[in-house]
């Protein structure tokens, strides 16, 4: 708090302080609300984004002051639903706001929402265009040649598509990125995986012009997008290697919206200069049972999937992924030992598929012989917003409307001589970074 001028003055045995001094305590917009948002919220509440508000300036953010509150202190928003009170707590892309931060927006609503002198106001903060690289600039860009387009009503389409991006020579991967350009809202996920040159593993489809409309036998993995998920990107000493010929096979989900609509992304590939070799190759999966049986009005169903780990890893990144009745996800490890730690939980949202990235010196070290364990909770209730019909009997599936329970894990194995230096280096910082069960 700023350092003011004032004079006390005592009437009728009461001590009174000058408006100057209230005037400082007083949270306003332009000095204390803006920069918050700003750094949290204005990348996608402005307009031309997805966001349905934009929060660019006093005018547009204070008729939504309550509603604002409101959101922040259920920590709806932004959208990071980490359990802050278990776990590993230190991520690369941590998007959440402070306790402090989330203090002085409360204290703004319920001080009366004032605007505050123009003065303090911080310059509007610039934005890179939404289809702007957050990876760089790419070496590689693959699109798909022609838009595909979704009816206005209908069942769920699950097209797969083969794009030869033309490689000429084999390359490690540094950094992915997947952008929808089309059709944002119709997007449920995106898996590509890379075909290799001769495959021919094919089990029916069609070609429609210069794109091949192919249920192709999938390759191996690439990448995975999903509702409201960034880039990967791989720390110096890992990533993912792609061979001359290879082919992109894009594997989409898409719903209908009530509008037809044209739909089209752009994949992008960062690599590794020539003539560098990574020490680790990562690999991402998918854990879980999508063995899902919810009864009508039925809460709190758990199930459980496991992936025992051969080698000494390094958890890279965790992303729980379900359908609309969704609730909860936690990942724990089960060591050699018997002993049990959470790693992390987290609140599960349709609309936001976060990929959560560990910070580097945060990224939980697992020993060979663990068993990576995914717990996942589902709601049928009507107490679940997202939840359309809780009359409806759900088992697993891949339309929206079915269920899923599982997680996507990126992760990479190492040498028993460098799990042993970096746990010792871990044990030398004295950091408790997850919490035992």
């Amino acid at each position: 708090m700023k350092t003011a001028f004032c004079s006390l003055m005592v009437v009728a045995g009461f001590t009174v302080i000058s408006t100057a001094v209230i005037a400082q305590d007083q949270v306003t917009f332009t000095r204390d609300v803006a920069p918050i948002l700003q750094e949290h919220c204005q990348v996608c509440h402005r307009p031309g984004t997805v966001a349905p508000m934009s929060l660019l300036t006093y005018e547009d953010v204070r008729p939504r002051a309550k509603a604002i509150k409101a959101k922040l202190v259920a920590r709806e928003m932004p959208p990071w639903f980490i359990d802050k009170n278990v776990g590993v707590q230190h991520f690369n892309n941590d998007t959440s706001m402070t306790d402090e931060e989330i203090a002085t927006i409360v204290k703004w609503v319920d001080g009366g929402a004032a605007e505050g002198n123009p003065a303090d106001m911080p310059p509007a903060r610039q934005f890179a265009d939404e289809l702007a690289w957050q990876i760089g600039k790419p070496d590689v860009i693959v699109t798909l040649p022609k838009d595909l387009v979704m009816k206005a009503r209908g069942p769920d389409w699950w097209p797969d598509i083969t794009v030869d991006p033309g490689l000429t020579e084999d390359r490690y991967i540094q950094a992915i990125q997947i952008i929808p350009t089309k059709g944002y809202p119709n997007i449920h996920h995106i898996r590509t995986s890379m075909m290799k040159a001769g495959d021919s593993s094919i089990h029916g489809g069609a070609v429609d012009g210069n794109v091949e409309l192919e249920m192709v036998q999938q390759g191996v993995f690439l990448d995975e997008y999903a509702i409201g998920k960034g880039p990967d990107l791989f720390k110096d000493g890992a990533g993912r290697y792609i061979t001359a010929g290879t082919k992109i096979n894009f594997e989409f989900h898409i719903h209908a919206s009530g509008t037809e609509t044209p739909i089209n992304v752009l994949l992008g590939l960062k690599f590794y200069p020539k003539g560098y070799t990574p020490q680790h190759i990562v690999t991402s999966m998918t854990v879980g049972s999508n063995v899902v049986d919810l009864r009508p009005h039925e809460a709190d169903v758990r199930s459980d999937g496991y992936i025992p780990l051969i080698k000494p890893a390094r958890l890279l990144s965790w992303q729980p992924h379900m359908h609309l009745r969704g609730k909860a996800e936690c990942i724990e490890a089960i060591y050699p030992n018997g002993k049990t730690q959470i790693i992390n939980c987290a609140r599960f949202v349709f609309n936001w598929m976060d990929n959560y990235v560990y910070a580097d010196d945060a990224a939980p070290l697992l020993p060979a012989g663990t068993m990576l364990h995914t717990i996942m909770w589902h709601d049928n209730s009507d107490s679940l917003r997202s939840n359309p019909d809780p009359d409806a009997q759900i088992v697993g599936g891949l339309r929206t409307v079915d269920e899923m329970s599982s997680a996507w894990l990126s992760y990479y194995y190492m040498s028993d001589e460098d799990f042993k230096k970096e746990t010792d280096a871990r044990r030398a910082q004295q950091k408790t970074l997850t919490s035992t069960r």
